[in-house]
Order: structure tokens, then sequence, then C-alpha cells
């Protein structure tokens, strides 16, 4: 009888103990459970950042082709009104010269706005000293003025927003 009283306590005991083991495997598996779903939130989150930033140097590089393509587009429209008065040059019947100069006069004019509206300037330096930056030598003259100094433009030189777009080509004195 002994023995049947030592099953039951003995039996009580590991009920005790097996619920004390399954109840805490039962919240290993909650924890578990927790710390994947957690996992699986952050890897999500990470994906989602990782497309933003892909969209986001997309648009960029988008922007950037579209205002390389169209950067030009101010300056083209307004240098149509100068195409304009050309074409309007070559349609004139008259055979007065006067009338083409003044003609070409009003287009240069025209051309020079446009210039200036884009910060375009023009680099006419004769009686200036040479500067290797914005003049290109073609040929050194003996000459009576101070010696390396611009005598003779032979093409003016032009600058955007003050940098060179175009060197003036001049002769030096020696």
């Amino acid at each position: 009888m002994q023995q049947e009283n030592q099953n039951p306590e003995n039996e009580a005991m590991q009920a005790d103990d097996d619920l004390q083991q399954n109840g805490a495997a039962g919240s290993l598996d909650e924890r578990i459970g927790e710390l994947e779903a957690q996992l699986k939130e952050a890897q999500a989150a990470v994906l989602y950042v990782k497309a933003e930033g892909e969209n986001i140097r997309r648009r960029a590089m988008d922007d950037i082709d579209k205002a390389r393509k169209f950067a030009l587009e101010k300056f083209s429209n307004e240098l149509l009104a100068v195409k304009d008065s050309l074409d309007a040059a070559l349609l004139i019947e008259a055979t007065d010269v006067q009338s083409y100069k003044d003609g070409v006069q009003i287009t240069t004019n025209q051309l020079a706005s446009v210039f200036d509206k884009f910060n375009i300037a023009e680099i006419n330096p004769l009686g200036e000293k040479f500067d290797p930056n914005k003049h290109q030598a073609i040929s050194m003259l003996e000459n009576s003025g101070e010696p390396n100094t611009v005598t003779t433009v032979l093409q003016k030189g032009y600058t955007l927003n003050d940098r060179v777009l175009r060197p003036a080509l001049v002769m030096v004195a020696k």
C-alpha cells in the first residue's frame, strides 16, 4: 500500500515537474514566436528602406537627365528670335547695302541681349597684358609697344559666368 501511496505522490510530483517544464517550454515557444515576428518586421522595414532609397536614387537620376536635356531650353528660345531676324534678312528684296547693314546691326543687338541675359561676356583684350588663361597667342610681333601686350585681336573670346568658353585669338608684342 505504501507503494501505491508513493506512486500517487510520485505521479503528482512528476506532473508538477512536467507542468513547470511544459510551462517554461511554452513560454520559450512564445518568446521564439515573438522574436521571429520582430525579425520579420525588421526585415520588411529594411526592404522598405532599401526600396525607398532606390526610388530616390532613380528619381534623382531622372531629374539629372531632364536637367541635362533641357538645360539649354531658355537659351535656345532666346536664340530663336535671332534666327528669325536672320531669316527675315534673307527675304529682303532690296539690294541696298545699308538695309542689310542695319538688319545685321539689329540682329547683333538681339544676340548681345541674349548673351547678357545668360552671362556670356566678350573677351576683347586689345592693349591688355597677355593672359594665357583667357588668350591664345597665334604669333609674336616686333612692335614698339610694351612687351607681352596684346597688339591684335584676330578672334574675340567669350566667357560664361566668368569661365572661359573660348579664348581670344591674339597677336602679342615681343
